[in-house]
């Protein structure tokens, strides 16, 4: 029976591998991205063992495209679009010419056509979604300046492939010479750009109204598997009418319903209830990814891997360094933009196959391209990492925010700015306690800041984080955050980094307080045990 199950079988061998080689990766103190595509290569066909589907791995991981894409949307308005557009338009294709060109000189060198050299230099010229997103997050830098030129940037490079996707099999019926010319292909072209005119203007006047009147009435319903459902339901029907349509590429019409339903009041909690699936198929694109790498490139075509490698980390994120610089933005926004892109992906794939299938194309570029993915994407985490740092710029560093460097005993750390934080905070400024703030969702580190409060942005699980608070010298931490074996996670680092720290959590459940408790918290609260005892307290007081 389970020969009849590639979809479960896919999956499940997808997601369990990952999880394994995420682990190892994690203990060994690297990105997780290396370890999902370890995974890729494990279940992949040229290493021995079970070798899942690649083509439905590759429709799974389209999913994760669209479901991040989606998430990017939700957090970017057609205003932050709009403000980028100097810089991203012009910025995405000299950046494009510029791979491109470096790809025809390799494909020249290497005996290729210059038709061949052109699919090769373009495959090798757009940056993987995914991975420039995950890039970002990683570093809290998707809602700053930085990110929304990056991903402005991605946009234009979306758009850029979508038309060399429509104008490839005409260009290869010129080649050919089966009748085609340049006719055919401004025709082509032109045709794109009606249809992708036509897709956006159709968003921004039917969709803005559609969309968020749907999204209201559902959460209106109160029914929170509704919601969840309309959330996917949006996200998944616009990037699919996008592609079928308009011939837009997923990843776009999934942007674009985004950004359209982030102008509601209801952005957010959209953004939570789609995060769960956005991270697991996420990790499906990556393990689908290695499916595709195979090692003996690196033995049979060592310097021509290397020539291609150095083009998509060297070649292209000089060209964007020097383009951002140019246009008179700082060191450390042309650091961040060049690294975000040092990378090629889902695009790339997607070229080099209709390239092949064409004839266009040799296999030895598409096999130098696959290659040329794999260890960019492995390389890229690293590298963003420290040029990030390099930068002096941390991305939880936010305006309006001043790393800490205190050294009073008596500072409190506050977790979390939800409600139980909210009231915490209003408490402790009553009280005129010090205290920093640590708040991940952007948003809401905006209120903290607009209340006047001290905030790091960031995630309270890293140490990084931690550090940028003045952790190490404070005296207290309170742990607000509704999920309790995450908590855990900041109390277990919390206590590593500061051992005399008096840390107080709160918690749902009496797993959650042992855990808590395991993990180093002094004091735990209840949540259901701390009502219980003022309601009885209340009634005690109230008279007979």
């Amino acid at each position: 029976m389970l020969h009849h199950t590639p979809l479960i079988a896919t999956i499940v061998a997808g997601l369990v591998a990952a999880f394994a080689m995420g682990a190892l990766a994690h203990r060994l103190k690297v990105s997780p991205v290396a370890g999902y595509l370890f995974a890729g290569v494990l279940i992949g066909p040229f290493t021995p063992g079970y070798v899942a589907d690649g083509k439905i791995a590759t429709e799974l991981a389209e999913l994760g495209v669209i479901l991040l894409m989606f998430g990017v949307g939700l957090h970017f308005s057609f205003k932050d679009l709009m403000s980028v557009r100097r810089i991203a338009v012009p910025g995405a294709l000299v950046q494009m010419g510029s791979a491109t060109a470096l790809g025809v000189i390799l494909a020249l060198v290497m005996g290729w056509t210059v038709a061949a050299g052109l699919v090769f230099g373009l495959a090798l010229s757009v940056a993987s979604t995914v991975v420039l997103l995950r890039a970002l997050q990683s570093e809290n830098l998707v809602e700053t300046e930085r990110g929304r030129i990056a991903v402005g940037w991605l946009i234009v490079e979306d758009l850029a492939m979508v038309m060399a996707l429509v104008l490839l099999p005409v260009f290869a019926q010129m080649q050919a010479g089966n009748g085609a010319g340049g006719t055919d292909l401004l025709s082509a072209a032109i045709g794109t750009l009606v249809k992708v005119a036509g897709f956006a203007a159709l968003m921004l006047i039917v969709g803005r109204r559609v969309i968020p009147w749907v999204l209201h009435w559902t959460a209106h319903t109160g029914s929170r598997e509704l919601f969840r459902l309309a959330v996917l339901a949006i996200a998944l029907g616009v990037a699919f009418g996008a592609a079928y349509v308009f011939q837009v590429s997923f990843a776009l019409g999934a942007f674009f319903a985004g950004m359209i339903l982030g102008e509601t009041q209801l952005s957010r909690r959209a953004a939570e209830e789609s995060l769960p699936l956005r991270d697991a198929f996420a990790v499906l694109f990556f393990v689908s990814v290695g499916m595709l790498f195979d090692p003996s490139v690196i033995l049979e075509q060592p310097v021509p891997l290397l020539a291609t490698v150095a083009i998509i980390i060297f070649g292209k994120s000089l060209a964007a360094y020097a383009i951002v610089r140019l246009f008179g933005y700082p060191r450390g926004t042309a650091l961040t933009v060049s690294a975000s892109l040092a990378q090629i992906g889902e695009f790339s794939f997607i070229l080099a196959g209709l390239g092949a299938t064409l004839g266009i194309l040799p296999d030895e570029a598409r096999d130098l391209i696959l290659a040329g993915a794999i260890l960019s994407i492995l390389a890229n985490p690293f590298i963003f990492g420290l040029v990030v740092r390099k930068s002096g710029e941390a991305a939880s560093a936010a305006p309006g925010a001043s790393p800490t460097t205190a050294s009073a005993a008596g500072r409190v750390v506050l977790v979390g700015y939800g409600r139980v934080g909210k009231s915490l905070a209003r408490r402790l400024r009553a009280a005129r306690t010090d205290f920093v703030l640590i708040e991940e969702q952007s948003d809401r580190a905006d209120e903290a800041r607009a209340a006047g409060y001290e905030v790091v942005t960031g995630n309270a699980t890293q140490v990084q984080t931690l550090e940028q608070a003045g952790l190490a010298d404070a005296g207290r931490l309170l742990v607000a955050i509704p999920e309790g074996f995450e908590a855990g996670g900041v109390v277990h680092r919390a206590r590593d980094l500061n051992p005399g720290l008096t840390i107080v959590a709160r918690a749902h459940s009496v797993e959650e307080v042992e855990d808590l408790r395991l993990r180093g918290a002094d004091h735990v609260v209840l949540g259901e045990e701390a009502i219980a005892l003022r309601m009885l307290s209340g009634a005690s007081a109230a008279p007979a």
